[in-house]
């Protein structure tokens, strides 16, 4: 004979509280005493009771779901060691609400039509932005359909539209360039992330906050955040000043890049050249010399991203962006 499955009923009768009670803990109700919470989720485990999330839904109008978009190409997210971070902390965050997370990449625009069409299907009850680029249609889409929506790192041309959490990507640029300077370093020279994103612009501006009218157009060069790119991009730089004798580079992914070059150019690190990144990435510590760089906290990043979009989701509306600090951690490289 098939055993029963356990209901409300029964973890409510185990726990010696109301149906009532256990159903507006199951559904998030934060006003149930600690006491009959602390009942409940152990008559829970010992009937084994399983929530329907199909017949709660019905009752919430909510699918217990998020969805995370990653504006890049699929490739980076395999390549880039920031995005697995990003991923792995806010399914974690989400799980202690009992929520899930489902990855779409929207790398084009069939992309995001896939995006919004899953979003738009009641599917998800907000929606994390990550790398999102300025000009994306996606977060105008997903206003005008009124999902919630947080960011991580700020929209640029949406700031004061869809909430965001980042690092002090400006401070952070001033902590490094500052830092070369004073070790001596007079022909110091920068690669970027790309300007449609925060990081390529503020991290730029900290830069130039420090250096004023020495940081000429020819000492700035621009890559995408890939190992490729800062490989490219000091390559370039070398060609046009060969002078240089310190570089910040806007990832720590591009200066793996950029020291490969520095190599293939014959060019000593940091005896010649010093060479500072950004993100205190697991990169920062197997490149050969060891990455000076600029931890920004990813985690913490994250994990107030979900806050904001949790918050969002449960109708309120975050009045500020919440800026968390970076730190300056000194290696070998520079």
């Amino acid at each position: 004979m098939k055993k029963r499955r356990p209901t409300i009923r029964d973890v409510a009768a185990a726990a010696g509280v109301s149906r009532g009670t256990v159903s507006r803990l199951l559904n998030g109700d934060r006003y149930v005493s600690t006491s009959a919470r602390v009942a409940i989720e152990r008559a829970i485990r010992e009937t084994g009771y399983v929530v329907n999330r199909n017949a709660r839904s019905l009752v919430t109008r909510r699918t217990g779901s998020v969805v995370m978009v990653l504006s890049e190409p699929q490739e980076k997210f395999f390549e880039d060691p920031n995005f697995p971070v990003l991923l792995r902390t806010a399914t974690r965050r989400l799980a202690e609400r009992d929520v899930s997370l489902v990855l779409m990449i929207a790398a084009d625009d069939s992309d995001r039509e896939r995006v919004v069409r899953y979003v738009r299907g009641g599917h998800a009850d907000g929606v994390l932005l990550i790398s999102t680029h300025a000009g994306d249609p996606l977060p105008d889409r997903l206003r005008e359909l009124n999902v919630p929506a947080a960011a991580q790192g700020a929209i640029l041309g949406r700031e004061s539209v869809i909430p965001y959490a980042a690092a002090d990507d400006r401070e952070g640029a001033r902590q490094m360039t500052r830092y070369l300077v004073e070790s001596g370093r007079k022909r110091i020279a920068t690669i970027t992330g790309p300007l449609d994103t925060p990081g390529g612009v503020l991290r730029l501006e900290g830069f130039c906050d420090v250096l004023g009218r020495r940081a000429a157009k020819r000492l700035i060069e621009h890559g995408d955040y890939t190992q490729r790119s800062g490989e490219i991009a000091m390559a370039r730089l070398l060609e046009r000043a060969p002078d240089i004798d310190a570089v910040f580079v806007g990832s720590d992914l591009m200066a793996a890049g950029a020291l490969t070059a520095l190599r293939a150019a014959g060019r000593r690190v940091p005896d010649d050249v010093a060479v500072g990144g950004f993100d205190d990435s697991a990169v920062a510590l197997t490149t050969h010399p060891p990455l000076t760089t600029v931890r920004q906290p990813l985690e913490r990043v994250a994990e107030e991203t979900v806050r904001l979009l949790l918050e969002l989701i449960d109708g309120a509306r975050p009045d500020h962006p919440v800026i968390l600090p970076t730190e300056l951690v000194v290696r070998e490289s520079a």
